[in-house]
């Protein structure tokens, strides 16, 4: 059972950090009074966008001569190299945010300038993401997949990797994106609840009408709202090519509505979204490593594989009704009309 748990969880911590700053990004939206059905086509730009910035940066490192050539030693070279190409790493996944707030800004004026229908203009969010990608990946390889040299490497965190049952689950063999994302979450958290920031946000998705009568900009604060929800989407989709996937191929296998879903079943909260998103991270990782797990064997491969979606079903009816939802979500703003 030991050698199981051992196998599962740091896999399932992989699908859960993209899931769960993406699932971020939509509480921030929402918190603000905007639906944001769009996450997951967010996520395939940030997906996309990170794919190309790395692979151009890494692709033009052995084509700086001169640069190498400031180093003598071969084993610097080498580790000078691996150095730059940790860097595009870096740089990718800060592209994969700022596409995906540039992205998210068609949303933001559609749903807050223009009031349109906030599900509409999310489903189209999908929809265009995913062909612009798409058409754009098979323009750039001619395949349509845009792979990279590396990504990030999984490391042991030093001392804390030695405790007992804890280290090997949580601190051996860990992305670096781990602790950046559990980093963000906990500083949303203090913004969302400490910060007159955050109160402005939540009372923006709350009683936005009261909240212009106190001299706060709703429009303003519903527009950083998606904005952050695009920046952090984006950088969900940044991560998942850098960590277990490697490759973009147009897709996130639905990680974005499956974020939506983790929003729900976490109450809008973000303690509540790193448990929902756990959760789901763990039934998908079972349903993808189920064929070297022997235990397993005796489960049809069909059941496994609807698994993920099956328990996300039965957790939104379970919780439909307890759902605390900002009131003023989806709802349209209009300060003339007030």
């Amino acid at each position: 059972m030991w050698d199981i748990i051992k196998l599962v969880v740091p896999y399932a911590i992989a699908y859960t950090i993209p899931l769960m700053i993406t699932s971020l990004g939509g509480l921030f939206s929402e918190r603000g009074g905007i639906i944001n059905i769009g996450l997951e086509g967010l996520m395939v730009v940030g997906f996309f966008t990170s794919a190309v910035t790395i692979i151009t940066f890494q692709s033009a490192i052995p084509n700086l001569p001169s640069v190498i050539a400031l180093v003598d030693s071969p084993d610097k070279q080498v580790a000078l190299i691996r150095t730059l190409n940790s860097l595009s790493v870096w740089v990718g996944l800060l592209a994969g945010a700022l596409s995906g707030i540039i992205f998210s800004l068609l949303h933001a004026f559609a749903s807050i300038n223009l009031n349109a229908n906030q599900v509409i203009s999310g489903t189209a969010i999908n929809m265009i993401a995913a062909a612009i990608t798409v058409y754009l990946a098979r323009t750039i390889t001619g395949s349509g997949n845009i792979t990279i040299q590396s990504g990030l490497s999984r490391t042991d965190i030093p001392l804390l990797s030695k405790i007992p049952i804890v280290g090997p689950l949580l601190f051996s063999n860990a992305y670096a994106s781990t602790w950046l994302i559990l980093g963000i979450l906990f500083l949303s958290w203090f913004i969302l609840y400490k910060t007159s920031f955050g109160l402005r946000l939540r009372a923006c998705g709350e009683h936005p009408y009261a909240a212009a009568s106190a001299g706060i900009n709703v429009y303003k604060m519903r527009y950083i709202a998606v904005m952050i929800s695009g920046a952090f989407s984006g950088l969900g989709g940044a991560v998942i090519l850098v960590t277990y996937s490697g490759e973009f191929n147009g897709s996130v296998a639905g990680l974005g509505f499956l974020a939506l879903a983790a929003l729900i079943f976490g109450q809008w909260k973000p303690i509540g979204v790193l448990g929902a998103t756990f959760f789901f991270g763990t039934a998908v990782t079972i349903a993808n490593i189920s064929q070297v797990i022997p235990e397993l064997g005796v489960i049809p491969p069909l059941f496994l594989k609807i698994f993920p979606y099956v328990v996300t079903l039965i957790a939104l009816i379970a919780f439909s009704k307890s759902s605390q939802a900002p009131k003023a979500e989806g709802e349209l703003f209009d300060l003339g009309k007030n």
